[in-house]
């Protein structure tokens, strides 16, 4: 039976879905294509029809799970994003989690296509954080979403780490007070307040 161009659509979706919890779970060396065809209800044998290479679904994966329609937090405020993003729901949810605290020391030695993936999704984060985070011009207000992503993704990297569950928690808990701390510094305004104060 021939498979319909919306079957194919389908079946793409599930395999990338699949793929996207299955890495961030278990890394990209971690899990093979029959156990991601598997997972998604497909046979091993399909997956050539959606895809050149492992290579080829790990970048596609990502830029699934990092499309900016789909992305978790989308309109938030850095502050906001922050206390979702350093929450232990946040930490102990490998295979639903950002896929930046799961893959990222393996991003680093992936194939070309997915880094760019992911370089442009830092980049579109970056710019997100910069119209909410703390500073008087653009370039420190930018400097400030750089840091405040940086220890985001870093704090929850360390709390997984950490086979301390006092110390897991107490590094989510220190990130979000510093986070919180440097974006209620509040910005000059631009034009005089009511009250005569910038």
């Amino acid at each position: 039976m021939k498979v319909t161009r919306e079957q194919m659509a389908e079946n793409r979706g599930r395999i990338l879905d699949a793929a996207g919890k299955l890495f961030r779970a278990r890394g990209f060396d971690g899990v093979s294509v029959a156990e991601i065809m598997a997972a998604a209800g497909l046979t091993h044998g399909g997956f050539y029809g959606h895809f050149e290479s492992k290579d080829a679904l790990i970048a596609a994966a990502l830029a699934h799970v990092l499309d900016p329609e789909r992305a978790a937090g989308r309109g938030k405020s850095m502050a906001d994003y922050g206390a979702t993003y350093l929450s232990a729901a946040h930490r102990d949810d490998h295979a639903g989690g950002c896929p930046f605290s799961a893959l990222g020391s393996e991003a680093v030695r992936t194939n070309p296509e997915a880094r760019q993936v992911m370089t442009d999704a830092i980049e579109r984060q970056i710019a997100r954080f910069s119209a909410t985070a703390p500073g008087a011009t653009p370039k420190a207000r930018r400097r400030a979403a750089i840091a405040g992503w940086a220890a985001m993704v870093g704090g929850v990297i360390l709390s997984r780490i950490a086979d301390d569950p006092a110390l897991a928690n107490e590094i989510l808990k220190a990130t979000k007070a510093e986070l919180a701390d440097a974006v209620s510094v509040t910005r000059p305004s631009l034009s005089p307040s009511p009250h005569g104060r910038a």
